[in-house]
C-alpha cells in the first residue's frame, strides 16, 4: 500500500466496525470519517460506546469486525504504538517522582532521542500550552487545569496525527473546567492538528467541537455541527440531550396562505420545515424560548407550579395542556407565584420540528 497523500495526514475513517464483548454488542456496524485538522467529539450518555469507540481508534481495543483509517492507513490490526495517534486521560497519568520536563519527554527518551534533544522538544511542548518556565518543577507544585495542559503538551510533544482526548476536564471544578476547554480548543485551532475528544458533557461538546457524533447504544444517533444538532434535532433523544428541552405533540397545520403551523392549544408558531407533513407531531422547546405573561387568547394557558429564582433569571414549571413545561425567564422584575394562572408565548428561535 502506498503511504496517504498530504491531504489525508490527520484523517480518520470508521469503515462499518463492531466491538462484541462476549455476548454483548457494545458497538454496532459504526461508520464515520473525521477531516484532517478538526476537532470532532463523540458524546452521550454512559455506556453508549464513545469511549469503547476511542479505545479502539487509540488501539487499546480491539474491533471484532470492520477497519479503522488513520491518514488513509488501515491501523486495524496495528498495535497502539505503529498508530502515531497520541492519548491525554483524564487522570492526566503523570510520574509524580519526575520534574514537569522530564514528564514531557519521557516519550521521547523511551523512543531512543537523544536527551539534550528531547529536552529542548520538551521544552517547546510546555511553550504552545503556556507553561514555559514550569519544566523544573514537579506535579505536586502544579494546580490541576496545569497538569491537564502537561498532559495536553506530552501527547503533543510526538507529533501524533491524531490527539485522542478522554474525558479530559472530569477532574476539575465546573470554573476550571470553562477556562481549559477554551485553551484546549484555542490551542487546536492554532496548531491545526486532528483531535477526537470523549465527553458525556453537552455543554463541553458544545464549546470546543467543530462536529459532534452523538451516540446511543453503540450506535450514532446524529452528527453534525453543535448549531445543527442544537437547532435541528433528529430525536426527542437529541432535543433532550443537546442542551435541556421540552419535547411536547402538538399539531401541524397549513395556514390559508400556504404557511406551515405548529399548533399547541391556542398557541400557534410558525414552521420553517418545509418537508413537514401536516398532522400529529412533536416540537422541542428550549427553556429560553418562552415568554410568560397573562393568560390571554392566542397564547397557551398554564398554571406555574414552582419557581426559583437564580440571580439572572428565574427557573419555572409550568403544567399545561401538553405537559409540565420547564421555563427559563430573564424578567427577573417580576416573579410569577406558585398557582397562578400565565399565558406562554414563544420566540423564533429554539422551537424545532422533530422529524417524524
Amino acid at each position: 500500500m502506498t503511504g496517504p497523500s498530504a491531504p489525508l495526514k490527520g484523517s480518520v475513517r470508521f469503515e462499518a466496525v463492531e466491538k462484541r464483548f462476549g455476548s454483548v454488542v457494545a458497538i454496532r456496524s459504526l461508520s464515520f470519517g473525521i477531516e484532517p485538522g478538526t476537532l470532532v467529539t463523540l458524546l452521550g450518555p454512559s455506556g453508549c460506546g464513545k469511549t469503547t469507540t476511542l479505545r479502539m481508534l487509540a488501539g487499546l481495543e480491539q474491533p471484532t469486525a470492520g477497519r479503522i483509517l488513520i491518514g488513509g492507513r488501515d491501523v486495524t490490526s496495528l498495535p497502539a504504538n505503529e498508530r502515531d495517534v497520541s492519548m491525554v486521560f483524564q487522570s492526566y497519568a503523570l510520574f509524580p517522582h519526575m520534574t514537569i520536563g522530564e514528564n514531557v519527554a519521557y516519550g521521547l527518551r523511551s523512543g531512543g532521542m537523544a536527551k539534550r534533544e528531547a529536552w529542548e522538544r520538551a521544552r517547546e511542548a510546555l511553550m504552545l500550552v503556556g507553561l514555559d518556565g514550569f519544566a523544573e518543577r514537579l506535579p505536586s507544585e502544579l494546580s490541576g487545569g496545569q497538569q491537564q495542559r502537561v498532559a495536553v503538551a506530552r501527547a503533543l510533544v510526538l507529533e501524533p496525527q491524531v490527539l485522542l482526548l478522554d474525558e479530559p476536564l472530569s477532574n476539575l471544578d465546573a470554573r476550571l473546567r470553562r477556562h481549559v476547554r477554551t485553551e484546549i480548543r484555542e490551542l487546536q485551532q492554532r496548531l491545526g492538528f486532528t483531535a477526537v475528544y470523549v465527553t458525556h458533557d453537552q455543554e463541553e461538546a458544545l464549546a470546543v467541537s467543530d462536529r459532534i457524533v452523538v451516540m446511543r447504544d453503540g450506535e450514532i444517533a446524529q452528527s453534525g455541527s453543535p448549531r445543527e444538532l442544537y437547532e435541528a434535532p433528529a430525536s426527542a433523544f437529541i432535543a433532550d440531550f443537546i442542551g435541556e428541552a421540552n419535547v411536547v405533540p402538538c399539531e401541524v397545520l397549513r395556514s390559508a396562505d400556504g404557511a406551515l403551523q405548529a399548533r399547541l392549544g391556542d398557541l400557534r408558531h410558525p414552521l420553517h420545515a418545509p418537508a413537514a407533513r401536516e398532522g400529529a407531531a412533536q416540537l422541542a422547546i428550549r427553556p429560553n424560548a418562552m415568554t410568560l405573561g397573562d393568560p390571554l387568547p392566542g397564547t397557551l394557558s398554564g398554571r406555574v407550579a414552582s419557581a426559583a429564582y437564580l440571580g439572572d433569571h428565574i427557573e419555572y414549571e409550568v403544567e399545561t395542556a401538553v405537559g409540565r413545561l420547564f421555563i427559563v425567564d430573564a424578567a427577573i422584575e417580576r416573579v410569577r407565584p406558585v398557582a397562578s394562572d400565565v399565558g406562554i408565548g414563544l420566540i423564533e428561535r429554539g422551537v424545532a420540528l422533530i422529524p417524524a
